[in-house]
């Protein structure tokens, strides 16, 4: 699609990104001419760092700069950027902040930032592509439920000391990937604290499948995870499921998250499903014996052994098992 000019088009032209996903967009958008400043950690597009000057860093901003480049829109990022909008409202600047933890708040958020610089047919487009390919992901591993692959447990952990798990887009996409978050009643806390683990064994004791760091732009180091006390016996250690993802790709809360990072997620999870699962019987076959359960990967018996991964529950009806771990099918929201 041709993009027009900007001197065409209604809307700020002059606009400073507090944060990396609204710049990410203006330029998937073809908008990126009216970006005058950007965040100090933005690296998508890895472009945006040689053509725009840095004016923020995520809780700090360099407010005389970003007056100096006289901006009609600053585009922020949650409460924690609050003293920086505050600052910049008092100085007479258009600031808009943005506040997505879900998968809908971030289609929401590119929604409103592709029709406040009248890109709403490309925005809704590109958003269109995105959905489209959620959709096919969850699909494959509908797919591989119906033949009897059960979906793993995943842990994401967002920082290591103390133990932070994943916030809610990041687990939304874990469950849309074909895994399950094993800290799903954390995931709704909109802040880090809400969702520190404070009893580190607890970990051990949800027995995830995988294991996936993002360590907010800290190197993530599996042979650290795998080596903690008392997690010798974590299927995910036992099977060295331990992978990284970039704070990049998931912890951006914005076009990354939405393709990069899901993909990578998918990645994981299928290949878990495909060479490491237990596979489950199937709809069409016959459940075993009662006393045969633990041979399935219950904790403790079995040929499976002490660390096989443990059943989710118990068995659903004859029938529902395509649908084991997702009741009802379709994008968590």
């Amino acid at each position: 699609m041709k993009h027009q000019p900007d001197s065409q088009r209604p809307g700020p032209q002059r606009i400073v990104c507090l944060t990396e996903e609204t710049t990410e967009w203006l330029y998937c958008l073809g908008q990126e001419a009216r970006i005058v400043g950007i965040s100090g950690y933005t690296v998508r597009p890895r472009r945006a760092r040689d053509e725009k000057p840095k004016v923020s860093a995520f809780l700090t901003a360099k407010v005389d700069k970003i007056l100096a480049l006289q901006p009609d829109c600053v585009f922020g990022f949650s409460d924690l950027q609050a003293d920086i909008a505050a600052a910049l409202i008092r100085a007479g600047v258009q600031v808009t902040v943005f506040n997505q933890r879900s998968v809908d708040e971030i289609f929401s958020m590119l929604y409103q930032v592709a029709a406040t610089v009248g890109c709403v047919d490309e925005g809704l487009a590109q958003m269109a592509l995105m959905r489209d390919r959620l959709a096919q992901i969850e699909a494959v591993v509908r797919a591989q439920q119906a033949a009897g692959k059960r979906r793993p447990r995943v842990y994401f952990e967002e920082w290591d000391e103390p133990p932070i798990s994943a916030i809610r887009w990041v687990s939304e996409l874990v469950g849309i990937a074909g895994g399950d978050d094993v800290f799903p009643e954390l995931a709704v806390q909109a802040m880090g604290k809400g969702r520190i683990i404070a009893d580190p064994l607890e970990i051990v004791r949800r027995a995830p499948d995988i294991i996936i760091g993002s360590w907010c732009g800290k190197k993530f180091r599996p042979e650290k995870v795998m080596a903690r006390p008392g997690w010798e016996a974590v299927p995910a250690v036992v099977n060295g499921q331990v992978f990284e993802i970039k704070s990049a790709d998931i912890l951006q809360p914005g076009p990354a998250a939405l393709t990069d990072g899901v993909e990578q997620l998918h990645r994981i999870v299928l290949d878990w499903m495909m060479n490491v699962a237990p596979t489950l019987p199937t709809a069409c076959g016959s459940l075993p014996p009662e006393g045969a359960l633990p041979a399935l990967g219950r904790p403790g018996g079995g040929e499976d052994g002490p660390h096989a991964p443990p059943l989710r529950g118990s068995l659903p009806p004859e029938g529902a098992l395509p649908a084991l771990g997702r009741p009802g099918g379709g994008v968590v929201t």
